[in-house]
């Protein structure tokens, strides 16, 4: 049931206290479901829609990270219990993902050790995330993980002639692949402003500027404002590329687009908003993922063709919630009547058909009648996305969000 109103008279909902006061109740909801993840051994089970744990299968790092660095948004705004969270996710990390025979961070571990020891960069760079928001919480081991794991990726991934992160390695760190990615790059943006942000070190600022040259100039000029997501060895990019239909779909990805104007707008506010034309470039990746994506039906498409037309018209929650955090980063920097529309339609949406009211928590994708389904995801599989869709829009910056939650 819609939880979500229109505040009286004509301001923006970002400074309206009815649409803030919504946005921190979920939040707050949201926070009390996935305390339930925390298991006796430290680890975290994935929840069904009810909260029920759902049956084992490998913790994956992304899930340990995201968790850690959500539960320091969590702490921020004085959830409790938010230290036990991140205390776990912290020595699970250390402790199980962190391989100790090869070094480098495991990609999925189970109770009898490795269930799957793949090496992926999209794994590390959220290993430097975790570190460098535990960091910020002042966790006491958080300079030991950032110190190891910005080594690793300096060491394994970081090509210097490119800019850029390669993708993956076997466990004992023998190449597997050729294949390179846009969205491990994209995500060690995310790691990098943020490691930046809590030790003022230029080399994660400048490394991060360099990513998104190529993400959010380069390719999308050259491919109308879209941004393609697979690239050959020596980065060019690879048009016939499918893999996993999650994680390397064909094609691009518009929820992709939002986000990285999101940390485009972040890295040009850290730098000091220097001349140029990066607010310019990070709306016309919003307004060109939006058109492209928006169904009739309401919500977004998850792939796109080449051209723009919708390949896979699948539901999901998080490119919804990655146009709040872009929308809201537009409303910031400049009051729009276009960007007050689309922020407006975008949560209507979720609160009508993701969010769940009752007991906390988004469901991950909707069928065609708009109802919760399980055909890609199982349970609701993920914090990361939607917490930060109701809880950077109260942060007053486009950089230091978490910090400025701690002075609501």
């Amino acid at each position: 049931m819609s939880q979500i109103s229109d505040p009286a008279g004509a301001g923006r909902w970002l400074q309206d206290p009815v649409h803030r006061a919504y946005l921190m109740e979920n939040a707050r909801r949201q926070l009390r479901f996935f305390d339930g993840t925390l298991r006796g051994d430290g680890g975290f089970d994935v929840l069904d829609h009810d909260g029920t744990p759902m049956p084992r299968a490998g913790q994956e790092l992304h899930y340990t990270t995201r968790m850690v660095h959500s539960y320091v948004l969590g702490r921020a705004i004085g959830h409790p219990g938010a230290d036990r969270m991140i205390d776990a996710g912290m020595a699970f990390l250390l402790t199980r993902h962190r391989d100790a025979q090869h070094g480098g961070y495991l990609w999925s571990v189970d109770e009898t050790g490795v269930h799957d020891g793949l090496k992926l960069a999209y794994g590390h760079v959220f290993v430097l995330l975790a570190a460098s928001s535990a960091k910020l919480a002042g966790h006491p081991d958080a300079d030991r993980l950032m110190d190891d794991v910005a080594e690793v990726l300096d060491r394994h991934y970081w090509d210097e002639a490119a800019g850029l992160h390669r993708e993956e390695f076997a466990r004992d760190w023998q190449p597997i692949s050729t294949y390179r990615g846009m969205n491990a790059n994209m995500h060690s943006v995310e790691a990098m402003l943020a490691a930046f942000e809590v030790t003022g070190d230029a080399h994660w600022l400048e490394r991060a500027g360099r990513v998104l040259e190529v993400f959010t100039d380069r390719m999308p000029r050259a491919n109308g404002w879209r941004v393609p997501e697979h690239y050959t060895e020596d980065w060019q990019v690879d048009p016939e590329y499918a893999g996993d239909p999650m994680f390397r779909p064909a094609g691009t990805t518009p929820g992709h687009s939002l986000e990285l104007a999101r940390l485009l707008l972040q890295h040009w506010d850290l730098a000091g908003r220097p001349a140029g034309d990066a607010p310019e470039r990070a709306r016309r990746l919003v307004e060109t993922a939006l058109t492209d994506a928006w169904r009739v039906d309401g919500g977004l498409a998850y792939t796109l063709k080449p051209g723009g037309e919708v390949d896979i018209g699948d539901r999901y929650w998080w490119p919804v919630t990655e146009g709040i955090g872009a929308l809201a980063s537009l409303l910031k920097l400049e009051d729009r009547d276009g960007d007050e529309t689309w922020y407006r339609r975008l949560w209507r949406f979720a609160d009508a058909r993701f969010v769940d009211h009752d007991r906390g928590g988004w469901y991950p994708e909707l069928d065609d009648d708009g109802a919760p389904e399980g055909r890609q995801f199982t349970g609701k599989p993920d914090i990361y996305h939607a917490l930060q869709a109701e809880l950077y829009p109260l942060a007053p910056r486009l950089s230091r969000q978490v910090e400025g939650l701690g002075t609501l």
